[in-house]
């Protein structure tokens, strides 16, 4: 039995409680997760490498899961194209029952082997193939992950089970111990929860790798419309010190590039030299500007 199926001795007496009541114990429960989730930073910290070395290369990251893990990994791949203008189909979300099974239950589909084997034919030697499973046994996960290795892929599992089942196809667990969910074996919970943390770390840790990032803003943006060159000059205007006037001037002759800009602004270049630079640093702008300094 998976912990997150056990029954919780700090919520046997939920269903006689008030909803404040209620309210707490699933705070309380959910104040553990995170302290979890730092314990298998020093992991997550090699998976997160692994991953921005081969997406560098070209490779793609894919994610499989069912239920609720499913959607959790939808969600995040998701996100990355609006916060960090990463072009689709680097990050693959692969979930059981496809897009139905996002909001309706697909009667079946997490417990065929045969379809994460499917789903993951599109996995290449090249990628990383990241299994999600709060009981870390989903025989779709299990199909999934045996297909990735068998393509030469670099496979991972995250679960919140320390002894999943599913662990030996993995080159590396994420095993989250989440311990009993306040509903027995309810891991829209506690589980997803932590699959949140490990996913959206994972990712947003790759994407600063990749140098999506200048400091702690979003620099990998296109101004399309007025609204957005807006946005691009505040950041501009954050990251350097600088007024608008000149902010707005530096991001026209960078014809609306934002981090061509900023390497300008920083280092005194011109814009054809910033881009140079940035080429050569793959895109980091950090490392343009310190460049420009030595």
């Amino acid at each position: 039995m998976s912990p997150t199926e056990q029954r919780n001795p700090r919520t046997l007496a939920i269903d006689r409680a008030d909803p404040l009541a209620v309210l707490r114990m699933l705070n309380a429960e959910d104040s553990r997760v995170a302290g979890e989730v730092a314990k298998v930073l020093p992991l997550l910290a090699v998976l997160a490498e692994v991953t921005a070395d081969r997406l560098r290369a070209g490779g793609r990251l894919h994610y499989f899961g069912a239920g609720t893990s499913g959607r959790t990994a939808v969600v995040d791949a998701a996100e990355l194209g609006p916060t960090f203008s990463l072009p689709a189909g680097i990050v693959v979300a692969h979930h059981a029952g496809g897009a139905a099974a996002l909001t309706t239950a697909v009667e079946g589909s997490e417990d065929s082997e045969e379809l994460g084997a499917a789903d993951a034919a599109a996995v290449e030697p090249g990628d990383v193939a990241v299994g999600i499973a709060a009981s870390g046994r989903t025989p779709y996960v299990a199909g999934a992950l045996a297909a990735a290795r068998q393509a030469g892929a670099f496979t991972a599992l995250v679960s919140s089970n320390p002894e999943a089942p599913l662990a030996d196809l993995a080159d590396l667990h994420i095993g989250v111990d989440t311990g009993p969910e306040a509903i027995a074996g309810s891991t829209r919970l506690k589980a997803a929860t932590a699959h949140k943390l490990v996913l959206n770390g994972l990712s947003t840790a790759v994407m600063i790798a990749l140098g999506r990032t200048y400091s702690n803003l979003m620099v990998d943006l296109s101004a399309s419309n007025a609204k957005l060159r807006g946005r691009l000059v505040t950041i501009l205007m954050e990251a350097t010190g600088l007024g608008e006037e000149p902010c707005s001037r530096a991001l026209a002759e960078a014809d609306g590039q934002l981090k061509t800009a900023l390497v300008c602004l920083l280092s005194g270049c011109a814009p054809e030299d910033a881009r140079q630079r940035l080429a050569a640093v793959d895109g980091r702008v950090s490392a343009a500007v310190a460049a420009s300094m030595s």
